[in-house]
């Protein structure tokens, strides 16, 4: 018997990722699971009631990558709407620019793969929608 997909929640969700840069590369991750299965993007995932922007981005880097980092901003957001192409709930995604403090990745469940690479490749993987824009707008943060 197989197991149905959890319901999505009918209001949206509130999440967060970083770009996050060491020596002018950034660490791009492939999601293992949905929403965005296969997909290259940013570490991240969902706020967790009582916290703020900065401590769940911090908290959902260093589970899914054991990396520190230092925050320099937010860099943009992406929302996430659900359609008849996507099973995805409705996201609300806030990107902040990052630069790595510490450690090395080392990939949980929910990543396939991660990647330190120059920002100038980012065109050659299979990415989540308007990841290229949100890369730029980090980059111009970090001054790379």
């Amino acid at each position: 018997m197989t197991e149905a997909a959890p319901a999505q929640p009918r209001h949206p969700q509130l999440a967060v990722s970083a770009a996050i840069f060491r020596d002018g590369r950034l660490l791009l991750a492939r999601r293992a699971r949905a929403p965005a299965k296969g997909l290259y993007s940013l570490p991240g995932g969902r706020v967790e009631f009582g916290e703020t922007l900065e401590q769940a981005v911090a908290r959902e880097v260093a589970e899914e990558t054991a990396l520190s980092i230092e925050i320099v901003g937010l860099a943009g957001r992406r929302e996430v709407v659900p359609s008849p192409a996507s099973a995805a709930g409705h996201y609300v995604i806030m990107v902040f620019a990052a630069r790595w403090a510490g450690g090395e990745p080392q990939l949980n469940e929910e990543l396939e793969d991660a990647r330190w690479i120059d920002p100038a490749d980012l065109a050659t993987f299979s990415t989540t929608e308007g990841l290229a824009e949100l890369v730029a707008d980090a980059r111009a943060l970090i001054g790379t």
